[in-house]
């Protein structure tokens, strides 16, 4: 069979052409991988809350037609030119914030806002020559995150690709995330739903833990939920994302209260080092 490197591919994907529209499944055209850049042949991907945030538009400037996802796994087609830690053939989970490994925030154990790679929604195209690689008949279809796994190929940059054991099973691993058993297995025996209660959640969690827990992981991006969560004594982490005109108001007695407030971005890891260690911690505990 020949070689479909340096070669534009044909494939399906799922394109949004307008804000809140239904997505519809067409022929496009992905262009071979430019410098840094790897193509990769999509088998896994699953849809998160952030792709539904930015196909709704509702608070940020939209950018269409596009097409998104962001969550997924898949197989290296191609290389372009430059790129030598990665080869046709590997099994990859495209990131959709990257690292490049030579800025101030790669070489810092504090950070992983890398400079050159870091998320940028707001960006639909290539940062090598700021030109998508999707296109329908010639019309160019915006990326999203740099990643744009609705499409059973994609174009993606190097830094942005994290190269993971070929054992490894890519219809679990391409997630990485938790489930209700996964957090069973880790040891919760509670779940709590608010809808369930009277009184605001925060308060029903004292009266569980005898005074409120030592941390709570905010995962929602609602602005309530965050308030909620650093109500009481201990560390409140911030993950979700919040709203565009969301304001996080509080006293800053609460801070001299014992209480923490910290954010957290993709879990404070590194993509090309950490997300291959932890594939590595999952085949040697479920192996």
């Amino acid at each position: 069979m020949a070689s479909s490197a340096n070669q534009i591919i044909l494939c399906k994907a799922a394109v949004s052409w307008e804000a809140g529209k239904p997505l519809v499944i067409e022929e496009v055209e992905v262009a071979p991988p430019q410098a840094m850049e790897v193509r990769i042949k999509i088998l896994y991907t699953a849809i998160c809350h952030s792709d539904i945030y930015f196909w709704e538009a509702k608070e940020q400037s939209p950018l269409f037609p596009r097409i998104f996802g962001h969550e997924a796994g898949g197989i290296v087609e191609s290389v372009g030119e430059g790129v030598t830690e990665l080869k046709p053939g590997d099994h990859v989970l495209p990131i959709f914030t990257g690292e490049c490994k030579d800025c101030a925030h790669c070489k810092s154990e504090q950070s992983n806002m890398c400079e050159l790679l870091r998320v940028n929604p707001d960006r639909g195209v290539m940062i090598e020559d700021g030109k998508s690689r999707f296109s329908i008949k010639g019309k160019p279809i915006y990326h999203f995150v740099g990643t744009s796994t609705f499409s059973e190929y994609t174009v993606v940059h190097s830094g942005c690709v994290a190269k993971i054991n070929p054992s490894a099973p890519l219809d679990t691993v391409f997630l990485l995330s938790c489930g209700f058993c996964t957090a069973k297995k880790f040891g919760v025996t509670e779940f709590v739903n608010p809808k369930d209660h009277n009184k605001p959640v925060q308060e029903v969690l004292v009266e569980m833990t005898n005074g409120g827990v030592d941390t709570s992981i905010e995962c929602t991006g609602n602005i309530q939920a965050m308030i909620s969560a650093f109500e009481r004594l201990g560390v409140a982490v911030l993950v979700g994302f919040p709203g565009k005109d969301d304001v996080f108001k509080t006293h800053p007695l609460n801070f001299l209260t014992e209480r923490t407030l910290k954010g957290t971005f993709y879990g404070n890891f590194k993509p090309r080092t950490d997300i291959p260690l932890l594939v590595e911690k999952y085949m040697n505990k479920y192996s």
